[in-house]
């Protein structure tokens, strides 16, 4: 059969999207996912998801890693799947979805290109010698460095998800340079298994484990450049709790198509 899908970007995470409101397809299928992501043999992506109907809620998202499997919560993933569902005409400038991690509320400007992503509140925060891990709807390992651009972020990046901490369940590895005025930020994902142009949750768990390390409360704006982009996170932390975060930052349509599978 022919699978008609959308391609959609966020700061270069790139994501294959299909319309399953009709339940056109039963998707647990590891190896077919990971065919249609391969970006040889098949469309290419970071991840693939489904928008599909749910009770209650605006629409579901379902989402899937490159290598087939499912998937904690993919932030960029999130921000594209409400562009997506614009498109359709499922929603018109703000929503209530639910994800793996529980509902999301998130809003999309007139122009479409600017989502702003309401994530999950975050309390715990672990140290692991000089990182910062937490869960922001995924697990992510925070490490600040310098001279970042010069990193070989697979092959760190890879020891550090593969070491004996954290093989088993995995985890996001996120190296962070302050630049002064915003973060630089790129990230080791699990599950792609490689660098990424850009990781929502990551981002989200840099600010945060950022401004726990700085001491800073209040209402915080936090402005991260990534591979693929600027991305912003905005927050409320009042020396315990993460609240009222948002993840910022573009989501665009780049093509649509029909694959054989």
């Amino acid at each position: 059969m022919k699978l008609h899908f959308y391609k959609y970007q966020g700061a270069g995470n790139d994501f294959i999207l299909v319309d399953n409101r009709n339940s056109v397809i039963n998707h647990n299928d590891p190896s077919l996912i990971s065919f249609i992501c391969d970006r040889r043999f098949g469309i290419g992506g970071d991840g693939m998801m489904f928008l599909q109907k749910k009770e209650g809620f605006d629409f579901e998202m379902v989402y899937y890693n490159s290598d087939g499997q499912p998937s904690s919560m993919c932030g960029n993933g999130g921000r594209c799947i409400v562009a997506f569902a614009h498109d359709l005409g499922v929603i018109k400038q703000e929503t209530n979805f639910l994800a793996v991690d529980g509902p999301h509320h998130a809003t999309i400007t007139a122009n479409n290109n600017w989502v702003s992503l309401q994530m999950i509140d975050v309390k715990e925060v672990k140290s692991d010698g000089d990182a910062t891990v937490l869960n922001t709807g995924s697990p992510h390992y925070v490490l600040p460095t310098e001279k970042l651009k010069e990193k070989n972020v697979y092959e760190e990046g890879r020891a550090i998800r593969y070491n004996d901490t954290y093989k088993k369940e995995g985890i996001n590895i996120n190296f962070v340079e302050d630049l002064g005025d915003h973060y630089f930020v790129r990230t080791y994902e699990r599950g792609v298994e490689d660098e990424t142009f850009a990781c929502g949750t990551g981002v989200t768990a840099v600010a945060l484990a950022m401004a726990k390390r700085k001491n800073q409360t209040g209402t915080l704006s936090t402005p991260i450049k990534v591979l693929g982009g600027d991305l912003n996170i905005r927050f409320d932390y009042d020396g315990t709790l993460f609240s009222n975060i948002f993840l910022e930052g573009p989501a665009k349509f780049v093509f649509e198509g029909d694959i054989e599978i």
